[in-house]
């Protein structure tokens, strides 16, 4: 299909830059899906909260330049791409051993949400640590895995793990991943490293397993699983990623990752209940506005954890 069937390129005025849109009218879903136009209309409508999330934060991409239906694929971008435009971010990223360093791109505006959704990047992946503490995430991570689609496994997990968080001091909240499961998320103090941020993450999935180990599970291994919901906290370690609030996932219908009053979960049916073409309903509300304010101290959260 030539480039007239996708549409004319567009300029957009995004803040105090130009972003054009090449071929704006193209579907990377499915036929009669969101196209690349509502793609980048979305990121610009979530920008503002969006990037409270994302701001001085290595960014990596899921692009699927010719949709997600492509047999080949899409792929992984990790570096900053040499074409990105000037006003694009940046930030000298070193290796865990600190042996070398990597350019990754930063988010820190809207034209950057937008240029992105231009390149079909779908989904955003950011650090849990920003610029000048690389090693020092500001939030730990657990993402309840079902083994199917029982979201009423993930929402009795969900408030497992909030339990868990707060009974330790933390502040919890809770994002739909827009595809299977949930992220519950602690806000914390950069005060501990990754590896140790980890340990402990890896800490509170196994209280939260212990709680009904029939049901929930800390194995790495699938197989070993059976039908029993995954607690993930390897998104933890240093350089490890996680999808960002308000990214769209690459799936049939563009569902989008979507943070959540804990007063409303019990009305949430599945991880994808809001999309691309849904999510206005939601632009007005921002259940995860005050999040920083909540930031708590990982180290009194263990050392409550070492005297319990």
């Amino acid at each position: 299909m030539n480039a007239e069937a996708h549409g004319e390129a567009q300029t957009w005025r995004v803040g105090r830059h130009r972003v054009r849109i090449g071929r704006p009218d193209k579907e990377l879903f499915e036929p009669g899906g969101v196209t690349k136009r509502e793609l980048a209309e979305h990121y610009r409508a979530v920008a503002e909260p969006m990037l409270r999330h994302l701001r001085g934060r290595p960014l990596a991409l899921q692009r699927y330049p010719h949709g997600i239906a492509d047999p080949s694929g899409g792929f992984y971008v990790k570096n900053r791409p040499s074409y990105a435009p000037a006003f694009a971010g940046a930030v000298r990223v070193p290796k865990e051993d600190g042996s070398a360093e990597t350019e990754m791109l930063v988010c820190d505006d809207a034209a950057t949400l937008v240029w992105l959704a231009d390149q079909a990047a779908i989904t955003l992946h950011p650090w849990l640590s920003r610029a000048g503490g690389l090693r020092y995430p500001d939030r730990l991570i657990i993402d309840l895995d079902p083994p199917g689609d029982d979201f009423t496994a993930v929402r009795r997990a969900a408030h497992d793990v909030r339990d868990v968080l707060e009974g330790l001091g933390l502040a919890a909240f809770a994002m739909t991943t827009g595809s299977r499961g949930l992220h519950v998320v602690a806000p914390i103090r950069p005060e501990i490293d990754a590896a140790q941020a980890r340990d402990f993450a890896h800490v509170i999935a196994e209280l939260v397993a212990r709680r009904r180990p029939d049901e929930l599970t800390t194995l790495l291994r699938k197989q070993r699983r059976g039908d029993r919901l995954f607690l993930d906290y390897l998104r933890n370690g240093y350089a490890q990623l996680a999808v960002a609030p308000y990214s769209v996932r690459a799936l049939p219908g563009a569902p989008v990752a979507t943070p959540l009053h804990w007063e409303e979960l019990e009305q949430v049916d599945s991880a994808r209940a809001w999309t691309v073409r849904t999510f206005a309903e939601r632009l007005a509300d921002e259940p995860w506005r005050d999040m920083a304010r909540h930031a708590r101290s990982p180290r009194r959260a263990i050392e409550r954890l070492e005297v319990s």
